[in-house]
């Protein structure tokens, strides 16, 4: 069992992309499914005492039931390779790390807050976008991906070190093409072979992964790609605004706005998204940040186009915390649980073998969660769907 433990969880570790690069705060504890774990974040540059956010612990993993052949056992523990493991155990704790991976990266958008720096190409978002460090003159042609997007967080006071950036495989090749990074030596080490490091360029350390989400807007911009106003004046600080939609689309959560001749983008959130428009009255749309600009009125609203995910943000953009759930069904005399903690990621994996009929099946568990903290250190690089 512990051979298999400590297999499993190497397998955990090489295919784990984003709870390595956010910030996490892994623990050894039973804990409550739900639970809340204190993760602290960097400090506003007035504060005087660490920040930070609680993380609710609602993710529980498990895989389906695996038996193994007594052939199989005993490759496990005789073999000459010691990182063997039976196919049906890899690929179920890679759906596990996979299934991790994307709830992460899904916290980009919810109900009351969303990563609203954006940055597309092309610019105006009004075609199909394309992947970034492409050839061209828009806002993510070439390096400008990584530069208008560390341009963007130099903005919001977010802190100069420790930077990442999450990239989808084919923004990854486009960017290895650029003789900015290519012609440079990649950055080597231990980690390369677990994360996928492309290496450290204009000061973000980069990573690849193949789950980063696709982000589909409403139907506001389908429906003759325009058509959404600004239905009233509205003060700088309002948490909201009410929208008029010639075409009688919808905006749905996560998508992303520009109002008028304001710079900045916004995200659309709010429990009652996706948010019907219509031609006279006036929907009330939430959006984050509050309004940075006050409007007399009028204003056409740009809707940004549906494109994938990439991110370039700080640690502190996403916590993530990870635990063992305690468990509450009956039978477990008939049981053996093991659990153990990987040295490198810190991450928990649990284990329970348990009999089912006249067979012995395994279980992979793990606990965690996650919550976008600080919105203004991520960026949004949309790519190509």
């Amino acid at each position: 069992m512990p051979k298999i433990l400590s297999r499993g969880l190497e397998v955990l570790r090489h295919r784990m992309v984003a709870p390595r690069v956010v910030n996490s705060v892994h623990s050894n504890q039973l804990v409550e499914i739900g639970s809340p774990v204190w993760v602290q974040h960097s400090s506003e540059r007035a504060a005087q005492q660490p920040a930070g956010c609680n993380v609710f612990l609602d993710q529980w993993r498990q895989n389906c039931p695996i038996g193994i052949s007594d052939e199989e056992m005993a490759e496990i523990e005789n073999s000459e390779n010691d990182n063997f493991l039976p196919m049906q155990m890899v690929e179920a704790i890679k759906g596990l790390a996979n299934t991790m991976n994307q709830h992460v990266y899904s916290k980009y958008s919810g109900e009351t807050t969303g990563v609203y720096n954006f940055i597309s190409n092309p610019t105006g978002g009004t075609g199909t976008i394309l992947d970034p460090f492409g050839t061209g003159i828009a806002d993510t042609s070439g390096v400008s991906a990584a530069t208008g997007a560390r341009g963007i967080l130099n903005s919001c006071a977010c802190p100069r070190t420790d930077r990442r950036g999450v990239l989808s495989f084919n923004a990854e090749a486009a960017m290895l093409d650029l003789g900015a990074v290519s012609d440079t030596e990649r950055i080597g080490g231990d980690d390369e072979p677990i994360c996928g490091e492309i290496g450290r360029k204009f000061g973000i350390n980069w990573f690849a992964d193949d789950y980063l989400p696709v982000h589909t807007v409403g139907t506001s911009y389908n429906n003759g790609r325009g058509g959404v106003t600004l239905q009233n004046a509205e003060s700088a600080g309002a948490s909201g605004v009410s929208l008029l939609g010639s075409n009688a689309g919808t905006l749905a959560a996560g998508d992303i706005i520009v109002i008028g001749d304001d710079k900045q983008t916004y995200c659309v959130v709010g429990k009652n998204a996706p948010y019907a428009l219509h031609p006279t009255n006036g929907m009330y749309v939430s959006i984050v940040p509050v309004l940075q600009v006050a409007q007399t009125g009028g204003q056409k609203i740009e809707v940004k186009n549906s494109h994938r995910n990439n991110f370039v943000f700080h640690p502190d953009a996403f916590c993530f915390a990870s635990g063992f759930a305690v468990l509450r069904d009956a039978g477990r005399e008939h049981r053996c649980i093991m659990s153990m903690t990987d040295p490198v990621t810190g991450m928990a994996l649990r284990l329970e073998a348990k009999f089912d009929g006249n067979q012995i099946v395994w279980v992979f568990d793990i606990l965690y969660g996650t919550t976008l903290a600080k919105p203004e250190y991520c960026v949004r690089v949309a790519g190509a769907v």
